[in-house]
């Protein structure tokens, strides 16, 4: 008969007890898990149900029989679908003609593919509102239109596909790379044609690949709150954005909350769809790993179809690039092109303590975020003991909880002693390390998982304790992924804004609220500056984490990291 989980959960305690440095690690984890993940979450659910310390339900039935709120629901959802979609079909373009045709310039491609992932996420909506607005540069300029209306859907569903659809591209180009063209070849010489071997093989082969990046996608517009607020308007409501001015403008907290508790459902079943289901249903090659082919499946003309795409995505994206860096340039936008560094100027005087703090807060809890993915994902995957399921699952949470809801969660969970953290430096550095860690267990799951235990035994065999055989061992093994950790929480954490917008104080802010602030008011001019000077500095900081790595690791193995 099978050990209860009882009798073998004493047994794993009884063994950890023997390690006190793991026992005392695992604790830590744990209680931090509880205290900065799942206890936000739950003071959102009761502040969200008690109203002057009486149980109500009245927060739900306004929002059921709101039909502005109903419609911020639908549209919310409506909004995360279309994203999901047509963000998946740029990416799977994107992905497919770089890995299934011989195209020149894949390379540049591929670094205009992921520019937007390392840029604030309203840049979209910044460079629309510069280029289709009252005063763009074509809706005015070129075409002297009087009154264009770019807020609204279609504004925002073409700011959410150029800002999500990177996330697509990289996942569908994984996949498509793990898929053998050798496969491909075997069905073309067997007598099937290009289109048919595309919809038998490498699509079927593909498609939990597509679905995974379809419903993060989906999480990822749903949980999107930079976009709507600058775009969305009050004629096409976005529930996060409803959450938001509720907790800042009418300070109606058991609102907000309950808002954002109905915003996290759809986000929660789908990360668990996701994680359940989707992720189980993989398709492995028996060929192994990908061998040479002479990339068959694509017809000459097909080929140029996909590039003249995939140039005008760029163009498109380029084009985003080039308005934010003009728009910096120029005295005011739309009236008068003459070229200034004033406001430049604005942000390295008045705005410079929000360029300061930005890096600051990102320095920090960018190696605690990596170092603590690393070390969970070691224990998820080496270790067995108690509460191991949790573990795993409470980490992972963060990814399927929308900003806005841990922004709200973290001001209602630590405004009050004895953790009264609201307005220090403490909360924002809690809320990057707990939110962002995910991708970096992720990784370093993924790397675990494909190292033989046997080289830590024999470490542990020739007297090295757990503590150096993990330093010295292991971590040098997990390079790859702790790599991938620290970039995804710095460039996150330099350009989160859906949860520190509710955590920013005067004692310390943020660029991407200071971007948020001048769009808001007017000042395209001095937000475009901001969001170039980002750009900057995440792009230094990549290359910085990059040599360092490499400068440590790098030879470990006889490769070399690369980005």
């Amino acid at each position: 008969m099978a050990e209860s989980w009882v009798k073998r959960s004493k047994r794993q305690l009884r063994m950890l007890v023997k390690d006190p440095l793991l026992f005392s690690v695992i604790t830590v984890i744990l209680l931090s898990l509880i205290i900065f993940i799942i206890y936000p979450l739950i003071k959102v659910i009761l502040t969200s149900v008690y109203s002057k310390n009486h149980f109500s339900l009245s927060v739900y039935k306004e929002i059921v029989t709101s039909w502005y709120l109903r419609r911020a629901f639908l549209n919310s959802i409506m909004m995360g679908t279309l994203t999901a979609v047509f963000g998946a079909l740029v990416g799977f373009i994107f992905a497919f003609t770089l890995t299934r045709t011989d195209i020149p310039f894949k390379k540049f491609f591929h670094i205009i593919a992921i520019i937007p992932i390392i840029s604030p996420p309203f840049i979209g909506a910044l460079s629309i509102i510069m280029l289709f607005g009252n005063n763009g540069m074509i809706s005015s300029s070129l075409l002297h239109l009087a009154n264009t209306k770019i807020y609204g859907f279609r504004g925002l569903l073409f700011a959410q596909i150029v800002t999500f659809f990177p996330v697509a591209y990289i996942t569908l180009k994984g996949v498509l790379e793990s898929i053998s063209p050798t496969l491909e070849d075997a069905a073309l010489d067997l007598g099937g044609s290009r289109f048919k071997v595309f919809r038998r093989v490498t699509f079927p082969l593909a498609l939990p690949g597509i679905a995974s990046a379809m419903l993060v996608l989906f999480v990822e517009t749903l949980a999107d709150f930079g976009n709507p607020l600058i775009l969305a308007g009050s004629q096409f409501p976005i529930l996060s954005v409803q959450a938001y001015l509720e907790i800042t403008g009418m300070y109606n907290l058991p609102k907000g909350a309950g808002l954002a508790f109905v915003l996290l459902i759809p986000s929660l079943t789908v990360f668990l769809i996701e994680k359940y289901w989707v992720s189980k249903k993989k398709y492995v090659t028996i060929t192994g790993k990908p061998t040479s082919s002479t990339l068959k499946l694509v017809s000459p003309l097909v080929k140029w179809v996909l590039l003249a795409l995939c140039i005008i995505f760029t163009l498109t994206i380029l084009l985003i690039y080039v308005t934010i860096l003009w728009g910096a340039l120029v005295s005011v936008w739309g009236s008068t092109n003459t070229l200034t560094l004033r406001h430049f100027a604005y942000v390295f005087s008045v705005g410079f303590k929000a360029v300061q703090d930005t890096i600051i807060i990102a320095g920090i809890s960018t190696p605690i975020a990596g170092i603590l993915g690393m070390v969970i994902a070691f224990l998820v995957v080496r270790k067995k003991f108690p509460l191991k399921g949790f573990m795993e699952v409470s980490s992972m949470l963060s990814f399927a909880v929308p900003g806005t809801v841990v922004g709200i969660g973290y001001i209602l969970a630590f405004n009050s002693y004895p953790l009264l953290l609201t307005g220090t430096l403490l909360i924002l550095l809690l809320n990057f390390i707990f939110r962002y860690v995910p991708v970096g267990i992720q990784a370093g799951v993924a790397i675990l998982q494909q190292v033989d235990p046997s080289i830590e035994e024999a470490a542990i065999d020739l007297g090295a304790d757990a503590k150096s055989t993990f330093r010295k061992v292991t971590l040098p093994l997990m390079v790859p992924a702790f790599f991938s950790g620290l970039i995804y929480s710095f460039v996150r954490a330099m350009t989160a804004i859906s949860a520190v917008i509710f955590l920013v104080s005067s004692n310390w802010n943020l660029m991407t609220v200071q971007i948020m602030s001048q769009v808001e008011s007017g000042r395209l001019g001095a937000a475009a500056a901001f969001s170039v000077i980002l750009v900057i500095i995440i792009l230094l900081a990549i290359l910085m984490i990059r040599s360092i790595l490499n400068l440590r690791y790098g030879k470990f193995g006889g490769t070399t990291l690369k980005f």
